[in-house]
């Protein structure tokens, strides 16, 4: 369907509403407004292509947008709904006019009772080439008004991530769609954690969409998620839903998710107390024999050749005082260059430390990848005494065998 078949037929545009749900309450907060295109005999058409040609003139994409957005406010507000209306739109076209007239349309419908604390402005910006400086004031005199600000297609794209914090963005949306063939890709998953770990630092929610695959749901929730939207969920539709149609399948699924992450967080801690146990039984032994600290870490690691790749020592600053033992195509070798490097540097690395002072116990590292094989590993911390600390780098293939120190 072209774009001329669409403007000439304007009358047969219309809203749909795909349901956002809540990881708190399993319930419907609010809709995302979509545009689609009656084709008659029972089909309907998204308008999303019409909006992504980049062909197709601005004023033609904008008056579409407009009825689309009062379509839907109308039908909200006759409804009495009493959730958040989202609404999409690119930044690009908001600045046509600095956003006048979309800030006029919302207030003309707060008239008619539109709360405009519940408005959502799901802003496409990632080709957005104008004045950076103007799009953010324009967002932040929105937020004046109570209008949330949502940042669409969040994915890891760097140029993007730096901008972030400038918009102060209520909801950060980010999509799932790559987990949907690929669960695998990690360099993905860690992208998608970090934001995660951002949007806790600038007080934005997380919106997980494209959720597909009961898979995804678990992803979302695990890293953060307070909102969910997908097919797995429901579909668009040009009616609402009762708020609560999923509340008994997502409490059970929350449930499931629970079960198994804590299954997982029991796995790791019971390692640790089994390994905490095994190394001071070991150095008990081999400090009988009074051996310097590489040759210590050397008997070290012929005891513990199944699970650990890599041993050294550090000060409580995190000043390495030994040699690094690495093991090799089955041998252990002994690097002395990494004598003096000091890893206070790294997260958590001092935090950590004082963590194993106070508590006297060894502690077991997330997974993350290992900086010069790429493998996913983790390390086992121990409190050696005297201000040192013993660490272990376990390996992939050790871990891939313990059941729930992988995954």
């Amino acid at each position: 369907m072209d774009a001329l078949e669409i403007l000439t037929n304007i009358e047969k545009v219309i809203p749909y509403f795909q349901p956002i749900f809540s990881a708190d309450e399993h319930k419907i907060i609010g809709y995302e407004v979509l545009g689609r295109m009656d084709a008659g005999n029972g089909t309907v058409e998204s308008l999303g292509p019409f909006f992504g040609d980049e062909e197709i003139p601005d004023e033609y994409k904008i008056e579409v947008d407009e009825r689309v957005t009062r379509l839907a406010l109308e039908k909200f507000l006759g409804e009495e709904q009493k959730g958040c209306i989202f609404l999409n739109r690119d930044a690009r076209l908001l600045m046509h006019d600095h956003g006048e007239s979309f800030l006029e349309l919302l207030l003309d419908y707060e008239k008619k009772g539109l709360d405009l604390e519940r408005t959502v402005i799901e802003l496409s910006e990632k080709t957005f080439v104008g004045d950076f400086d103007q799009l953010v004031h324009l967002l932040l005199y929105y937020k004046t008004y109570g209008i949330k600000i949502a940042i669409d297609n969040i994915g890891g794209n760097s140029g993007q991530l730096d901008r972030l914090s400038h918009y102060s963005p209520d909801i950060l949306k980010v999509d799932l769609y790559q987990l949907r063939n690929d669960a695998g890709n990690k360099v993905y998953k860690d992208i998608l954690y970090s934001l995660s770990m951002l949007a806790r630092k600038i007080g934005a929610s997380l919106l997980f969409e494209n959720i597909e695959i009961n898979y995804q749901l678990q992803f979302a929730w695990l890293n953060g998620g307070r909102y969910y939207q997908g097919f797995y969920l429901k579909h668009p539709s040009d009616s609402f839903l009762e708020e609560g149609i999923l509340k008994e399948k997502l409490k059970g699924k929350c449930q499931d998710y629970i079960r198994y992450e804590k299954k997982h967080l029991e796995a790791g801690y019971e390692f640790a107390e089994v390994l905490h146990k095994e190394i001071s039984q070991t150095l008990m032994m081999l400090k009988k024999q009074t051996l310097e600290f590489d040759d210590l870490l050397c008997e070290l690691a012929m005891h513990f050749k199944d699970k650990c790749f890599r041993l050294y020592i550090c000060d409580e600053n995190g000043f390495q005082i030994t040699s690094n033992v690495v093991k090799s195509d089955q041998k252990w070798l002994v690097e002395p260059g990494y004598k003096g490097k000091n890893w206070s540097w790294r997260p958590y690395f001092l935090e950590n430390i004082i963590r194993m002072r106070i508590n006297k116990k060894g502690l077991l590292s997330d997974i993350y990848s290992d900086i010069d094989s790429g493998e996913s590993i983790r390390t086992y911390s121990y409190p050696f005494g005297n201000d040192h600390y013993l660490f272990m780098d376990l390996s992939y293939d050790f871990l891939f065998e313990e059941d729930g120190l992988l995954f």
